[in-house]
């Protein structure tokens, strides 16, 4: 078994300082197993796509506002942007037992930003046959992401695509098990994978790189 799941699975039963103190040479084996799988992945992607420095996880949880106290999170997980100003959208990769993926879109769109998807979903239904084509359902099914209860403000709850309007979020998700992040080929098949959003991306990146007009904004 690999170390990254061996940790992990005994860090999901003794998830307190004290054992993390006492395991901590296996905690770096792990991480570092981890860390070389999460940079052969960036690798991979910047075959194709131009990004952002990568960013590897802590592992400890920030408890401050979480009735949660539990002090380590349960997996290891890292993220890359597409660089901007001129590409959007971003791409996470996370190991945890029994809940690995990778996931790509848009995580935290800021409020004009989301208005401006917004606006643009609600006069074209291009996002709309993008994110139904036959090859993005294949490989990672819906898109989703929070969504408001009702209608955004401004926007017809009876509009034909109520379901794009309410996402806060628009991201995409697909699920490994823990053997395959750990085939030597992991890395060409999460940039395989992510290929096939390139439409979805693309398109996203010039609805935020332009006005209503279709004007540049950068």
């Amino acid at each position: 078994m690999s170390e990254i799941y061996k940790f992990l699975k005994k860090l999901e039963k003794n998830n307190n300082r004290e054992w993390f103190t006492e395991h901590k040479t296996e905690f770096d084996t792990a991480k570092t197993e981890a860390d070389l799988i999460f940079n052969a992945i960036y690798q991979e992607l910047s075959k194709k796509e131009e990004l952002e420095p990568l960013k590897i996880y802590r592992i400890y949880r920030d408890v401050r506002f979480s009735n949660d106290k539990t002090p380590y999170k349960n997996h290891f997980s890292a993220q890359t942007g597409r660089k901007k100003p001129y590409n959007r959208g971003g791409f996470y990769i996370q190991f945890q037992p029994n809940n690995c993926f990778i996931g790509a879109g848009f995580w935290g769109p800021e409020r004009d930003d989301l208005l401006r998807i917004r606006k643009e979903i609600e006069a074209s239904d291009e996002l709309q046959k993008i994110v139904s084509s036959k090859a993005i359902q294949q490989e990672f099914g819906e898109i989703v992401g929070d969504e408001v209860k009702s209608a955004p403000k401004g926007f017809s709850k009876e509009h034909e695509r109520i379901n794009l309007l309410r996402k806060k979020q628009l991201y995409f998700v697909k699920k490994f098990t823990e053997e395959e992040t750990l085939a030597k080929d992991f890395p060409q098949k999460v940039a395989k994978s992510m290929q096939i959003l390139q439409p979805f991306l693309d398109y996203m990146t010039d609805i935020l790189t332009t006005d209503a007009n279709g004007e540049p904004l950068v």
